[in-house]
């Protein structure tokens, strides 16, 4: 199935026949041989991650017209693992260890797959529940959930597979592309801003199996995880925890810039996803444009489009959709400097009108601190897509692997804190937020971000430290309820919160305590 994808990407940048006579064929092998030789029979696994397949199948169908390839698919819809059903009317998703969490990654875009085929609105409202619940019963302040491997709940100290990561990217990219929903867009911003950078080194090379939301210690040791390979899952390396992440990782990047732009059916061009970017396709009557994009999203709130038509002097009509994220509580929209329209969050919205070279789009997204509530009631803290952590200070240490290079590297790198990290934030009024955290905005065109010293953005607020929040198993011990009556604290101090994905140590899910 992973073949399936390289292939499809393969023809995508190369146009090379080979890949749809090669599908084709192989198509039909499948067609042949799966009643017999069903996609559970040598592993489980296959049945849940078969939406990637089927995926693929509509996509040769969409070129070649072969009738047998929808045959094909309503077999390999057949044999999938019940998503649909499982979101429904089971309790997999409330339910520790019921799934393996890559595999619910990967195979919860299959419902909106095959709707394709079959539109009935029951799979679009499952995978709807699906998410909700995923977030309800296991979800985390990075846009992950709790799967170290298997489902495993809420808690900020259990592991998101850097596995789940990336593919639950692509999972929600495939759903947006065919479902146009745009808190599926908010979803997958929240992940790849988040989660994806924060366990990734900046070579490309060293990177972490699982993560936690908070997480004060990425050391060797036996955490509290469903699976443990010798306490090395939280070190960054080239083969620490498990190796699949190290294949799998790059996939994160590319397919999320192959995904910021979509043709639309009626004949314009979507923004979806904001990252700086440049674009050429055919829009209206098939004449060709191109769009550059330059902004400092996620960090700055502002976004450029630049329009080139290739005609200097005629138009060219055709509507140009722009989604408003749900955080954004009212965006600004001009063309050519003079104000368009002002318009509300959670929505795409449509300027369609007769453009010329050198028409500018501006988008402007006011990004507000905003708090979200977690296990045990804690909070974190939001401006725009991007969660905000504890800005602690990192000492990084090179370990040389004696014990066993062959499983796990000749070296990874463990990191320790060097500054404190049991704080709770005070508790403050909603209308009194934007006072309380301080945004400082610093240099946000830095090649690489995602540092500790490279932040773009800092906010700056008031905390308490528990005393009684410890060290526990190199892990936070058990986080103090929000709010504890009488829990004993420290005198209020200053903290800086910086991008989730900036950290390699964090505090994400704070409890909060009284003034």
């Amino acid at each position: 199935m992973v073949m399936l994808k390289v292939l499809k990407q393969y023809y995508s940048a190369t146009g090379d026949q080979r890949v749809i006579t090669l599908l084709t064929n192989y198509f039909r092998y499948q067609l042949k041989q799966l009643p017999t030789f069903p996609l559970d029979h040598w592993s489980f696994w296959g049945r849940y991650r078969a939406g990637d397949n089927l995926m693929v199948i509509y996509w040769l169908y969409n070129i070649t017209g072969d009738q047998f390839l929808l045959d094909l698919a309503d077999l390999m819809h057949k044999q999938t693992f019940d998503f649909t059903d499982a979101f429904q009317r089971s309790d997999m998703l409330r339910r520790p260890g019921s799934v393996h969490g890559v595999n619910l990654a990967q195979g919860m875009k299959e419902p909106v797959v095959y709707y394709q085929q079959h539109p009935d609105k029951k799979y679009l409202d499952a995978t709807k529940t699906g998410f909700e619940d995923l977030r309800r019963y296991n979800g985390m302040a990075h846009g992950l959930f709790g799967g170290d491997e298997s489902l495993h709940g809420n808690n900020p100290t259990q592991g998101s597979e850097l596995c789940t990561a990336v593919e639950m990217m692509f999972t929600l990219e495939s759903i947006l592309e065919i479902s146009g929903d745009v808190s599926y867009a908010d979803q997958l911003e929240k992940i790849a801003f988040n989660a994806l950078p924060s366990q990734i080194a900046e070579d490309f090379i060293q990177r972490q199996y699982f993560q936690q939301a908070n997480q004060v210690m990425a050391t060797r040791y036996t955490r509290n995880f469903d699976v443990n390979h010798s306490g090395t899952d939280l070190c960054y390396g080239l083969l620490s925890g498990y190796p699949c992440c190290t294949s799998n990782m790059h996939q994160g990047w590319p397919k999320f810039t192959q995904n910021l732009w979509y043709a639309t059916a009626d004949k314009g061009i979507a923004a979806l996803l904001y990252a700086p970017s440049e674009v050429t396709t055919y829009v209206g009557d098939h004449t060709e444009i191109s769009f550059k994009e330059e902004t400092s999203y996620p960090f700055g709130e502002s976004i450029r489009f630049t329009l080139s038509t290739g005609k200097k002097t005629a138009s060219v009509t055709f509507p140009f959709h722009l989604r408003i994220p749900a955080w954004c509580k009212q965006a600004t929209i001009k063309v050519n400097g003079q104000l368009w329209k002002e318009v509300d969050g959670n929505q795409v919205v449509k300027v369609d009108r007769a453009w010329t070279t050198g028409d500018v789009v501006e988008l402007l997204l006011p990004m507000q601190i905003s708090k979200s509530r977690w296990y045990e009631n804690s909070m974190s803290v939001e401006r725009g897509p991007i969660t905000y952590a504890l800005k602690i200070g990192e000492q990084i240490k090179k370990v040389t692997n004696d014990k066993d290079p062959i499983e796990y590297g000749a070296t990874y790198y463990e990191v320790r804190p060097t500054t404190p990290w049991n704080y709770g934030l005070i508790e403050v009024p909603d209308d009194k937020l934007q006072e309380s955290y301080v945004v400082e905005k610093k240099d946000s065109t830095v090649s690489y971000p995602w540092k500790l010293e490279n932040a773009p953005v800092l906010i700056r607020t008031k905390a308490k430290r528990i005393p009684t929040w410890n060290f526990y198993n190199e892990m936070t011990g058990p986080i103090p309820y929000t709010m504890t009556y009488g829990l004993e604290t420290g005198e209020a101090e200053d903290i800086i919160l910086v991008p989730y994905g900036c950290t390699k140590l964090r505090i994400s899910q704070f409890p909060v305590v009284n003034r």
